[in-house]
């Protein structure tokens, strides 16, 4: 039983580590887009900052320095949007 469980955690430690080896940013969008930090939710950011190294990994929302793609023009109408980190 103990090594059907190690087989298995081996078997997806081997898969998972290349899907983790190429995170990253999040491609840009199809549509004319651009950068509005501030207003991230915690774990759907789009960027990497100097507390986190992929998209999908801010652990709190509304960080400054965290940003996500909005369609150009949007993120001055948004509550806490700002076009640069502060």
């Amino acid at each position: 039983m103990k090594t059907s469980t190690l087989v298995h955690a081996a078997v997806f430690a081997a898969f998972a580590l290349p899907v983790a080896a190429f995170a990253g940013p999040a491609p840009e969008p199809a549509f004319k887009a651009e950068k509005c930090y501030g207003i991230a939710a915690a774990a759907a950011n789009d960027c990497q900052t100097a507390t986190h190294s992929c998209a999908g990994s801010a652990t709190r929302a509304s960080d400054p320095a965290s940003w996500i793609y909005v369609p150009a023009g949007t993120c001055a109408k948004i509550a806490g949007g700002k076009l640069a980190a502060k």
